[in-house]
């Protein structure tokens, strides 16, 4: 009987911190650069349209750098399982209305700001990315800042929304803060800082801070470790179709 080879892995090092960083921060970008590439055709206005496939481009490219570092970099994103995806949970969140964007990208930019800032000036293997991407991060929570405090201190109907669009997503804010294996940082410092930078802009909006805890009713982390919510699911068939339906296209 003829042993069959052994299947590939699409990782390098699967068992390693290095490869646990880049597709636990890779995952983030590249889910949250498809929420946001979904605005295509749909933005409120031409100009937003542009600047959301910006951010959305810069975080596909941050997506790329990272799996790259985990294996090959399409495998990684078209043909994994749900399970296997190390993203957080906040990132995969449907867009709602454009509150609901804003304030996705408001919590998640100011955190990879946080992020991205630490692991600039260390010695792994991420700081050359993280000194580039820090850059295009400013932009991205200057973008949702400037947003939040329209929506927020605007109509009585723009304040309602925006809001809401708070209150809605804060319970996924706790889980950015749990420890990655291979991110060197000071996470609760992190946390701290966000926390008073997110509190600043939403007070400054006119905004009440969420009262509510910051994880849901599932163990903290739980997007880390491969548990995701049923929206994810849907949004990573729609990624994946194209590539599935073809195996080995090339163009």
């Amino acid at each position: 009987m003829t042993t069959p080879a052994p299947t590939p892995t699409t990782e390098k090092t699967a068992d390693t911190s290095a490869t646990a960083a880049a597709l636990a921060l890779g995952d983030d970008a590249l889910v949250l650069s498809h929420r946001l590439g979904e605005w295509a055709g749909h933005a409120p206005v031409l100009e937003e349209e542009v600047a959301l496939a910006n951010i959305a481009l810069d975080l596909l490219g941050q997506a790329r750098v990272l799996l790259s570092l985990a294996g090959d970099e399409d495998e990684l994103a078209y043909l994994r399982e749900e399970r296997a995806f190390r993203n957080i949970q906040l990132v995969e969140q449907p867009n709602g209305d454009f509150a609901h964007t804003i304030a996705r990208q408001l919590y998640f930019s100011t955190y990879q700001k946080l992020l991205y800032g630490q692991l600039a000036t260390g010695d792994s293997e991420l700081a050359g990315l993280a000194a580039k991407a820090v850059k295009e991060v400013a932009y991205h929570q200057d973008h949702a800042e400037q947003w939040t405090l329209r929506l927020g201190d605007g109509t009585e109907e723009s304040h309602r929304r925006m809001q809401r669009a708070c209150e809605a997503l804060w319970r996924f804010t706790g889980e950015m803060f749990q420890p990655v294996d291979g991110v060197d940082i000071d996470w609760q410092e992190t946390e701290r800082t966000w926390l008073t930078s997110v509190t600043s802009v939403l007070r400054q909006a006119t905004l009440a801070v969420p009262e509510g805890p910051r994880t849901g009713a599932w163990a903290a982390g739980a997007g880390r470790q491969g548990l995701h919510t049923e929206p994810f699911g849907r949004m990573l068939a729609e990624m994946q179709h194209l590539h599935r339906s073809h195996p080995g296209a090339t163009w």
